[in-house]
């Protein structure tokens, strides 16, 4: 459309909106950003279609261009003869009403309930479940890292949950329940944070009950950069996991009243993230322990506006940009 068309097409909508009533001025300001969310997402897709070089079937390179499905561009493999496009293999491939998909992220970077969420943007409850963790599957570990410096290592624990669960392993809890006693058990679900100094973060739900020397080192030394210093609480584990792996390590004896050693050692910064998580776990009312990846993940994109559009969400999901 040229510029006359476009100034014609103008004068005829300033016309039209004098005519219109004020719903029906919200509701076609509601059609067009749903226009906009379309060609904005589909946009996004499409720019990980065109850097698509490989069958996600076959792993063959020869392939062209084979039609428009769903307002993606669909491939054929010469290879082996399967059609796909961008979001084949993906845990967003087959999900619909892609003009929704923006509000939703906008709801999530608002840290919305899944029934509000629903509300706010016009589909099922299940949906937005079923969209939550379909989003959060791809972007949970994306990361930056390794961590370097010194590295805070702490653990925190929330109640085991069978929520939605259809075979309990266990008797049944009352709105989530308490622990039978006080004090990490095997009632608990450990979650194992580190972080530097810098910002970066990686978390681990290493099982139930207190952490393990086994269990740090499942998941520390792939994250943690050449000569760190590990700087943790007084746990027992923590140190046979330094003198295993060869890393300098150094305790602050929190039991003892400890918080600080040589103004420099503390894990003050670790624990400051288990509480901002748990403080914003809350508003969910309780989340099954299989979830607990997922949440993790939501809430480290979150956390100092790591994710600032939900633009720039779809982004991060599709091509796992690092956050």
């Amino acid at each position: 459309m040229d510029s006359r068309q476009f100034q014609a097409m103008q004068a005829q909508v300033r016309q039209l909106l004098v005519e219109l009533t004020g719903k029906q001025v919200e509701e076609l300001r509601e059609m067009f950003d749903r226009c906009t969310s379309l060609a904005d997402c589909l946009t996004i897709i499409e720019a990980r279609g065109n850097r698509m070089r490989r069958c996600p079937h076959c792993q063959g390179e020869r392939l062209y261009r084979h039609g428009v499905f769903y307002g993606l561009q669909r491939y054929r493999c010469r290879e082996c003869g399967a059609s796909f496009n961008a979001l084949t293999g993906t845990p967003l491939a087959f999900i619909r009403l892609r003009e929704k998909w923006l509000p939703f992220l906008q709801c999530m970077l608002n840290s919305m309930t899944v029934r509000g969420a629903a509300q706010a943007i016009g589909i099922h409850r299940n949906t937005s479940f079923r969209w939550r963790h379909r989003f959060m599957m791809m972007a949970k570990d994306a990361r930056a890292l390794p961590l370097g410096g010194i590295v805070e290592a702490d653990e925190t624990y929330i109640l085991e949950s069978q929520k939605g669960s259809r075979h309990l392993t266990r008797p049944a809890r009352r709105r989530g329940g308490t622990a039978s006693h006080r004090g990490p058990s095997k009632e608990h679900d450990c979650i194992l944070v580190a972080c530097d100094r810098t910002g970066k973060a990686s978390d681990f739900v290493t099982g139930c009950g207190p952490v393990t020397a086994a269990q740090l080192q499942q998941c520390l030394p792939p994250v943690l950069a050449p000569g760190v210093l590990l700087a943790t609480d007084g746990a027992v584990a923590y140190k046979a996991f330094a003198r295993a792996a060869g890393i300098e390590h150094r305790a602050v004896n929190i039991a003892a009243g400890e918080r600080v050693v040589d103004d420099i050692i503390h894990v003050q910064t670790v624990n400051s993230y288990h509480g901002r998580f748990k403080s914003w776990l809350r508003r969910f009312h309780g989340v099954a322990s299989k979830y607990l990846p997922n949440y993790l993940g939501w809430r480290h994109a979150l956390d100092g506006g790591r994710v600032p559009t939900p633009q720039h969400f779809l982004r991060a999901v599709l091509f796992l940009l690092v956050i």
